[in-house]
């Protein structure tokens, strides 16, 4: 399985408003099964006043006007069905929008049957929020203060009251009756929080409660609530586990507690610093790699992982982890790096085109709520064009910018002005001229594709990584029967020489994959006074699989 992510107001605009819409999303559904994927995320579609860009949900059982409504949901759902593609839907139970109405409802006071659906308090305790300041927001109409783990307009839900827990389990079956196939489940070990909400850590900044409302003391309980309810439906539970453990995602993937069939960590994320608003450091790989073999070899065996390198919440990781210079070179070499690890991929729309982030001069040009408080919270000391720099290295935005289809005006994602930004390198990276190129970016990622689906290696062999101290290689086997693959990664941009492990050395194998076309390899290592592949030699960012078969 692999899957397609869809931040709907960014894919493609199919009424002409500027918008991304479930139109678009239906006119693209055979492009996206071109890619050779298997499902896809929707990111939320749900109403929402858009203060997170649908993450605050002011309605769990109804489509955004911007995208559609429920018929041509039910139409997207039908088609892509037809062509094999499973669906599934953005599950966000930690917080709702302040518009939803069971929070108008509860802020009228302290004795309707809304009362307790949210957490409040008289006194706020010290926590910061992850996106807006405090965690604590007064409401003048009820006289006390609400939890936001997030934005303002994000209250948190009171998971401790049962009839909450018997919302979720509605919400649930209302869409898998629809037919859906399961659920992204957003900041789901943030659900419960613990008892009397003590303090935080002062010298923890943004993260300070963070102990208080990670992996909870009845997560696990109200986990197999909502478990129960999609084990009648025989569908897909996939997690987001901010900051999580190993140990704590296999109380969730494994044993008598589990409640979900995979769940996305954060650890790669951090090969520069995931919080890099807050702390930026230069891009490590032995950084990288610790955290990729980290899950591989804790969940073999055990439980699944999910692989990614792109979501709406990271910027594009070519600018993070790979080369905008060398951007073809290391746009498919990042997605060798990940797609033949053991798990299920996800790819983000635009990934497998090679967009970049995206630069603006201004913070006013920027829409996202975290990257606003980002800007006017930290590092105010440093000079404007620092603080800029910053932004344009970690906003959300970047991973948010339209779709870039073809090199007409706005990339071809909408005949009108569209809601945001197009990226101005639009008219050579996009869709179009990348179907014409055997070697692009997105031929690269279908190669990666096809080759996984058709190897039992691929799909199930061991994981084993080669030099992990290595700074400019990640090198990793994978092991099934007698057939090993090697996928060897340079992360370098200048050609450098790399060793083999000794099991492979003398060994015959096969190169099925590369990201060089020969031609090009061979006048690049004349150029460099190297013959092809002499004593190991890599050109910048090069990505190669090996394929070989054990005899003895």
């Amino acid at each position: 399985m692999a899957f397609y992510q869809i931040w709907i107001r960014s894919f493609k605009d199919g009424n002409g408003d500027g918008i991304g819409d479930l139109y678009g999303v239906y006119e693209k559904l055979e492009y996206i099964r071109s890619l050779g994927v298997d499902g896809i995320w929707f990111s939320p579609i749900y109403p929402s006043p858009n203060a997170d860009f649908g993450y605050d949900i002011s309605d769990y059982r109804d489509i955004h006007p911007d995208y559609g409504d429920l018929a041509q949901f039910r139409k997207v759902l039908a088609r892509a069905h037809e062509l094999g593609l499973k669906v599934i839907m953005d599950l966000v139970v930690n917080h709702t929008s302040d518009e939803h109405p069971w929070f108008q409802e509860s802020r009228k006071g302290r004795d309707n049957p809304y009362s307790d659906y949210y957490i409040w308090r008289d006194t706020p305790n010290n926590w910061d929020s992850l996106f807006e300041g405090k965690a604590w927001e007064y409401d003048e109409t009820r006289g006390q203060y609400y939890l936001h783990l997030f934005a303002k307009k994000q209250p948190d839900l009171n998971m401790d009251n049962p009839k909450v827990r018997e919302e979720v389990k509605g919400i649930l079956r209302f869409w898998l009756d629809m037919g859906v196939d399961g659920f992204r489940e957003d900041v789901i070990n943030f659900i419960s929080k613990k008892e009397g909400l003590p303090d935080g850590l002062p010298f923890l900044p943004a993260i300070n409660g963070m102990p208080y409302y990670k992996d909870g003391p009845h997560i696990h309980e109200y986990m197999a609530e909502f478990r129960k309810v999609c084990k009648e439906y025989d569908c897909f539970q996939l997690g987001e586990g901010p900051l999580t453990t190993v140990q704590s995602a296999l109380k969730y993937l494994t044993g008598p507690e589990r409640s979900l069939d995979m769940m996305f960590s954060f650890d790669h994320m951090m090969a520069d610093c995931f919080y890099t608003e807050y702390i930026h450091r230069p891009f490590s790989l032995p950084k990288l790699k610790k955290a990729f073999t980290k899950w591989q070899n804790a969940l073999n065996g055990k439980a699944w992982n999910a692989l990614y390198l792109e979501n709406h919440d990271h910027p594009r990781v070519i600018s993070r982890y790979g080369s905008e210079r060398f951007w073809r070179e290391s746009g498919t070499m990042l997605a060798a790096s990940y797609l033949f690890q053991q798990g299920t991929p996800f790819i983000y729309q635009g990934q497998e085109i090679g967009m970049t982030n995206i630069r603006l001069k201004s913070i006013e040009q920027y829409v996202d709520v975290s990257t606003h408080t980002n800007f006017h919270r930290y590092h105010l000391k440093d000079s404007l064009e620092k603080r800029m720099e910053r932004i344009h290295h970690s906003s959300r935005d970047s991973s948010r910018t339209p779709m870039q289809w073809d090199h007409t005006e706005h990339a071809g994602f909408s005949e009108a002005e569209p809601w945001f930004y197009v990226n101005p390198n639009y008219e050579r990276v996009n869709v179009e001229e990348e179907e014409k190129d055997p070697w692009s970016i997105l031929n690269f990622y279908r190669s990666c594709l096809a080759l996984r689906k058709k190897s039992k290696t691929l799909l199930w062999g061991s994981y084993r990584e080669f030099f992990p101290g290595d700074r400019q290689i990640y090198m990793y086997e994978r092991a099934y029967g007698k057939t090993r693959y090697l996928i060897v990664c340079s992360f370098a941009d200048k050609p450098v020489r790399v060793r083999m492990p000794k099991e492979y050395v003398d060994r015959k194998g096969k190169l099925v994959l590369c990201n060089y076309p020969r031609g090009e390899r061979e006048e690049l290592y004349r150029a460099i006074k190297r013959p092809d592949g002499e004593q190991g030699w890599f050109l910048p960012y090069e990505a190669r699989v090996y394929r070989v078969s054990v005899t003895t």
